[in-house]
C-alpha cells in the first residue's frame, strides 16, 4: 500500500477526515481495485485508531466503493458493467424527471446560475486534475436538481449522486471526450431555458448514454 496523505480539515469529525482521505485515495487510484481495506493497517498509516476507519469502510461500501469479500474482509472495490448500468439505469429515470420538472419550475434568475455554472464547467476542462473539473460538473447537474422544488427527488439523487461519482471521474479522465460533455451540457441548458421538456429530456438521456459507452470501452481497453 501506498503511502496515504491525510486531507486534514480542523471544521470536519475525524470520521469524515478519514473517509474523505480514503476516498480521494480511491478516486485518484492510489488504493487499486482488489487492495485490502485493513482497519489496523490504515490507522496505522493515518495515525488514527480503528474506529473511524471502520466507520469510514461502511461509508465506501454505501457508495460502491468497497465491498465485504470472504476472508479477505473489505477490498476496494472494481467498477464493473453490470454495476455501471445499474446506477445510470436509475440516473437516467431520475434525472430524466429532473430536467422536466426543472423546465416547469426554473427561474430567470436560476437559468443564469446554471449558464455560469456551464462557463465555469468549460473554463476548467483543460484542468490536468479530473477531480476539479468533476466538482464542476456536480455543481452543474445540482443546480438542475434544486430548481426542480421537489425536495425529496432532490434528496434522492443527492444519495444517488455519491454511487455516480467514480463513473462520473471515469468519463472525465477520458481527455478526448471533454469537448462533448461540454456540449451535451450546452443542449441541456439549452431545452431547459426553452422549457422544452422532450428535448430536455432526450439531451439528458443522450448525456447519460455516452458516459455508459465511454466507460465500459474504456474499461475493455
Amino acid at each position: 500500500m501506498k503511502d496515504l496523505l491525510m486531507n486534514m480539515n480542523e471544521f470536519l469529525p475525524l470520521r469524515d477526515v478519514v473517509f474523505n482521505t480514503l476516498r480521494d485515495n480511491i478516486l485518484r487510484g492510489e488504493l487499486e481495485p482488489g487492495e485490502r481495506l485493513m482497519e489496523i493497517h490504515l490507522a496505522d498509516k493515518l495515525g488514527v485508531s480503528r474506529t473511524p476507519i471502520r466507520e469510514a469502510i461502511r461509508k465506501l461500501e454505501l457508495e460502491g466503493l468497497a465491498v465485504m469479500t470472504p476472508r479477505k474482509g473489505a477490498i476496494v472495490a472494481s467498477i464493473t458493467e453490470e454495476d455501471l448500468r445499474d446506477v445510470l439505469e436509475v440516473r437516467t429515470v431520475l434525472e430524466g424527471l429532473a430536467v422536466e420538472l426543472a423546465c416547469e419550475k426554473i427561474t430567470e434568475e436560476e437559468i443564469i446560475v446554471l449558464k455560469n455554472a456551464m462557463d465555469g464547467f468549460r473554463k476548467e476542462i483543460g484542468s490536468k486534475d479530473p477531480t476539479k473539473i468533476a466538482v464542476k460538473d456536480v455543481a452543474f447537474h445540482d443546480i438542475i436538481y434544486k430548481a426542480t422544488g421537489n425536495n425529496r427527488l432532490i434528496q434522492i439523487l443527492y444519495n444517488l449522486r455519491e454511487q455516480m461519482y467514480r463513473y462520473r471521474l471515469e468519463y472525465i479522465k477520458d481527455k478526448n471526450k471533454r469537448t462533448r460533455l461540454v456540449n451535451e451540457h450546452m443542449e441541456i441548458v439549452s431545452a431547459i431555458e426553452n422549457r422544452d421538456k422532450e428535448a430536455a429530456k432526450r439531451a439528458i438521456t443522450q448525456h447519460i448514454y455516452n458516459q455508459e459507452n465511454t466507460i465500459i470501452d474504456n474499461l475493455n481497453k
